[in-house]
């Protein structure tokens, strides 16, 4: 995992929204209650592939909510499931002979506490780790060189380091994460800037996108738009309805 988002919520005559944006991570996600993702109920247990286009899941009784973050190579390996597969989708986890062996969701919706709830999922993600084939070396290091560059290292110097030809490089990424090299560059440099924004709202949009490496505050804009369906003014404005901020 590379990283985990709690959230509790007990307000019951309230409906609470989660919004849904690309950040280049698959995410298994424990609720325990059903939500509403567009026409579909998501039930308790779930497999995210890459989020793209933005959406929202919207509760409407009170849940605990757990978000784990997985590193974005590792679909295939964990699961045994092409990534491209779930992209802008998911997976009911229980359909999975992993969890159906590990009694998952029942495990999790009995357990007594969050503490419990993470320990099982731990427990889980560690045990499928240690049963996976071994990762490519090369995606983990383009993944992460990408990340830390805030998706502003040049692809072109990327594959050359790794000694590949362009359509190489294209096919390790469609076959490790789903998406083309460049739509995982714009994605590192649209979640860098996001955080940012997120921070703080005293920051001055032209001062972001530059710092981000955006063309202009247009440029940023129309990227920050493409990825939350919501110009940045128009976000910082929805945050008092997005709980928590992120």
């Amino acid at each position: 995992m590379s990283s985990i988002l709690i959230i509790e919520d007990a307000n019951l005559n309230q409906e609470f929204v989660i919004p849904l944006f690309a950040n280049g991570s698959p995410t298994l996600v424990f609720q325990t209650a059903k939500a509403q993702k567009g026409t579909e109920v998501i039930g308790n247990l779930t497999l995210y592939g890459q989020t793209i286009q933005p959406a929202e899941l919207h509760f409407r009784e009170g849940f605990t909510f757990i978000a784990c973050f997985l590193f974005p190579h590792t679909l295939t390996q964990l699961f045994g499931i092409a990534p491209k597969e779930i992209n802008d989708s998911y997976l009911d986890i229980t359909l999975l002979a992993q969890a159906k062996k590990f009694d998952l969701e029942e495990r999790l919706l009995a357990s007594a506490s969050l503490e419990e709830s993470l320990a099982l999922i731990e427990k889980f993600i560690l045990k499928l780790s240690a049963q996976s084939p071994t990762d490519d070396d090369r995606i983990i290091f383009a993944t992460e060189q990408l990340k830390n560059s805030k998706g502003l290292l040049s692809l072109v110097q990327l594959r050359n380091e790794l000694h590949i030809t362009e359509r190489s490089f294209q096919r390790l990424f469609e076959n490790n994460i789903g998406i083309s090299p460049n739509l995982y560059k714009r994605i590192c440099q649209f979640q860098a800037a996001f955080d940012q924004i997120h921070q703080t709202s005293l920051l001055k949009l032209i001062n972001v996108a530059y710092d981000s490496g955006f063309a202009d505050q247009s440029h940023f804009i129309r990227v920050f738009k493409e990825f939350t369906g919501l110009t940045p003014n128009e976000y910082l404005a929805k945050l008092a309805r997005y709980n928590p901020r992120f």
